[in-house]
Parts: C-alpha cells; sequence; structure tokens
C-alpha cells in the first residue's frame, strides 16, 4: 500500500510561512536530500491555496506526478484531479492503487485533516534556524496526540535540521 508523506519546510516556531504567506526564509542552497525524497514519490496531495500559489510561481512545476487538490470551493482544474465532498473515501482508493508514495505537499488545513484521520504515514520536517514571529502554524487545532516515532535525523551545515518520523 502507498504511503502518505508529510515533507515541509518548518520554522523554529514551527510556522509553514510568514503572515503574508511568503517562503522566502526556506533555504534552496542545496538538495536537502529532496532528489531522494522525489525518487520515491509519483503523486502529490495538495489543498486549494497551495495549488494557486504553485500555479503562480511555477505552473510547469512536478511534470509527471499526478497531482490532486482538495477543495470545495474550486470547480474544476485543466492539470490535476479535483476531490471534493467526501475526501477521506477518495483517498483510500487512491491509497490502494498501484504506484509509489504521495506527498501531502502542502497545506495546514488539509495536513490537520489529514492527521486527524490518521492518514500521514511519515513526516519528513526540515526545520529551518529561524523564528518567524507570527505566521501560518504548521499544526494547530488538533484535539487528540498523534504518535510519531523518530526514524533519522540529519543535520546539514546551513543549520537546518532534518527530522524524520514514521508511525
Amino acid at each position: 500500500m502507498r504511503k502518505v508523506i508529510l515533507n515541509v519546510a518548518v520554522s523554529l516556531d514551527f510556522m509553514i510561512a510568514g503572515p503574508n504567506g511568503e517562503y522566502d526564509w526556506c533555504f534552496t542552497d542545496q538538495d536537502y536530500g529532496m532528489s531522494d525524497f522525489m525518487k520515491r514519490i509519483d503523486s502529490l496531495f495538495m489543498g486549494s491555496k497551495t495549488y494557486e500559489l504553485l500555479l503562480k510561481v511555477d505552473p510547469n512545476s512536478f511534470p509527471g506526478f499526478k497531482r490532486y487538490v482538495f477543495s470545495n470551493s474550486l470547480k474544476e482544474i485543466a492539470d490535476a484531479q479535483l476531490i471534493r465532498g467526501n475526501w477521506k473515501a477518495t483517498v483510500d482508493t487512491i491509497l490502494q492503487t498501484e504506484g509509489k508514495d504521495i506527498w501531502l505537499f502542502g497545506g495546514a488545513d488539509l495536513t490537520h485533516h489529514f492527521l486527524q484521520n490518521n492518514l500521514i504515514d511519515e513526516m519528513s520536517l526540515a526545520v529551518h534556524p529561524i523564528i518567524l514571529g507570527e505566521g501560518k502554524p504548521l499544526f494547530h487545532s488538533l484535539r487528540e496526540r498523534k504518535k510519531f516515532i523518530l526514524k533519522e535525523t540529519k543535520v546539514f551545515d546551513s543549520g537546518l535540521v532534518q527530522l524524520n518520523y514514521t508511525r
């Protein structure tokens, strides 16, 4: 069965974006293991805000990858599969299909729903050595504990620490 992997950059105060949605604080000076990670996946799950941001930044990003966009506000999209309504049943079906693992690519709200439904198998958190002070937190409104096991830690000379967890 395919796995859902949350792979995300976070600040020391666990923000995924600044107060205006900015992510200019994320390091891009080296690979940070992304090439190896990209070999593990063939699909991306993302929320509508992340999808719309991706269209603005680089509409041709992730060629050859299947993209799934979760939204009840978008009516149709041309270059990805739109998931509306009973999203959990759709995800369960996707996870049963042949393929590589799936990157839970973006959206704190989508991450929240996946955590609440125990659909995240692994987390890879790229902790950047910066405190944003305010912004969009990665985890919000969780009502119960979610236990993960530290699988691997990588420390980079830039100060970034990659924390890899599994269920």
